[in-house]
C-alpha cells in the first residue's frame, strides 16, 4: 500500500514557474514507478511524466517535454516536478501516482496503481 499527498500547486502568469511535490508513504515507495498525472475541466485525464524507481529513466508527455522536470529522493520518499514556462492548458489538477510499470509503460490509459487527491495548478494568460 502506497499513500501519495501532494502539495505546491497554485496560481501563477504565463511563462512563470510552479513546482510540484508529492509525499510518499509505505514501505514499497522506492519500488514503485513515480508519475505525474493531470486533468483539466471536461477533459480525459492526461499523462504528464514518469520516473524510474532509482530515477534513472524518465518519460514525459510531448507537451511538456522540456519545460517539466522530474526528480525523485526515496530516501525522503518524495518526488518533485519542477514546472517552468507554464501556459494556460497546462492548467488542471496534477496527480502524482505510483505503479509497477517501467516509465516506458506510461500513457493516457496507465495511470499507476496508487493516486493522490491531487493538487490544482491555474496559470493565467
Amino acid at each position: 500500500q502506497v499513500q501519495l499527498v501532494e502539495s505546491g500547486g497554485g496560481l501563477v502568469q504565463t511563462g512563470g514557474s510552479l513546482r510540484l511535490s508529492c509525499a510518499g508513504s509505505g514501505r514499497t515507495f522506492s519500488d514503485r514507478t513515480m508519475g505525474w498525472f493531470r486533468q483539466a475541466p471536461g477533459k480525459e485525464r492526461e499523462f504528464v511524466v514518469a520516473i524510474s524507481r532509482d530515477g534513472g529513466d524518465t518519460r514525459y508527455a510531448d507537451s511538456v517535454r522540456g519545460r517539466f522536470t522530474i526528480s525523485r529522493d526515496n530516501v525522503k520518499n518524495t518526488v518533485h516536478l519542477q514546472m517552468n514556462s507554464l501556459k494556460p492548458e497546462d492548467t488542471a489538477i496534477y496527480y502524482c501516482t505510483a505503479g509497477l510499470r517501467l516509465p516506458i509503460g506510461w500513457s493516457d490509459s496507465y495511470g499507476g496503481d496508487y493516486r493522490g487527491r491531487g493538487t490544482q495548478v491555474t496559470v493565467s494568460s
